[in-house]
């Protein structure tokens, strides 16, 4: 087996996506070595161990598996650009595949590269029973949640021109239609990687709640109520009206402050 040191070089320069300011886009540099990380986790788990993998293709198999994406999502190429719009993820990943054979000819046997593309195609099928690709494809879902998973959303909305409110709005559509539910029942094969999926949502569930605050400032109408509420006589009872009306008066005033 070549050096990984070797194939990772290959695959920075697979993945590295042109922009228009002429710099280089890393984004999913950085993707493929936690997907990477992940899968060399999953790889040690209980529930994992028990089968026969070859690492080595899988590791491959982790940084190339968006390559396929990279090519087409150069800024400065409108065609390709045009093209990616109309790609699905099958389309994507026999694209993958084909760089694969493109740059590691020189460096896989026929049986390593064989296995190297077939890990990257079979990563997306429901129905594989190849433990490498199912093994991507838990790393990749895990990568979806939590911080993470809110980090490559929000870059999304913000390469789209989008702002937070969009970003709440669609969060809060997922949590309507039990998006975040189905995903967990259904796009992990390891329970113990479901279990940390869990564990990421809850984090991410907590930050979009604080995000909402934050966005509607809810946190500065409440310390705003608070000081109203401290002041002394903000509101005076009127003529003839008992103490228990200007407590009633002032309860009132409350309550259209928070609904302002």
């Amino acid at each position: 087996m070549p050096d990984l040191q070797v194939i990772k070089e290959i695959a920075e320069q697979a993945l590295g996506v042109p922009t228009l300011k002429g710099t280089c886009d890393h984004y999913l540099v950085d993707r493929a070595y936690r997907v990477l990380r992940h899968c060399g986790s999953i790889a040690q788990l209980s529930d994992v161990q028990g089968f026969q993998m070859d690492r080595e293709c899988l590791n491959i198999a982790a940084l190339f598996r968006d390559a396929g994406f990279a090519r087409y999502a150069n800024q400065e190429d409108r065609v390709a650009r045009m093209v990616l719009a109309d790609l699905t993820d099958e389309d994507m990943r026999d694209f993958s595949a084909q760089l694969v054979q493109e740059k590691l000819a020189e460096l896989l046997n026929p049986r390593q590269m064989e296995r190297v593309c077939s890990i990257i195609i079979e990563s997306g099928k429901r129905n594989t029973v190849l433990i490498e690709a199912m093994i991507l494809s838990d790393a990749r879902n895990l990568d979806d949640m939590g911080a993470i998973g809110i980090f490559n959303e929000c870059r999304r909305y913000l390469v789209h021109g989008r702002g937070v409110s969009d970003a709440l709005i669609s969060w809060s559509r997922k949590i309507e239609y039990d998006y975040w539910t189905a995903r967990l029942s259904e796009s992990f094969r390891f329970e113990s990687v479901r279990s940390i999926a869990r564990r990421r949502l809850e984090t991410a569930k907590r930050f979009m709640e604080q995000l909402e605050i934050e966005n509607k400032a809810s946190d500065l109408e409440d310390i705003l109520l608070e000081q109203k509420l401290q002041s002394p006589m903000v509101v005076s009872p009127r003529q003839g009206e008992q103490p228990n009306r200007a407590v009633e008066s002032r309860q009132r005033f409350a309550k259209t402050i928070s609904h302002s």
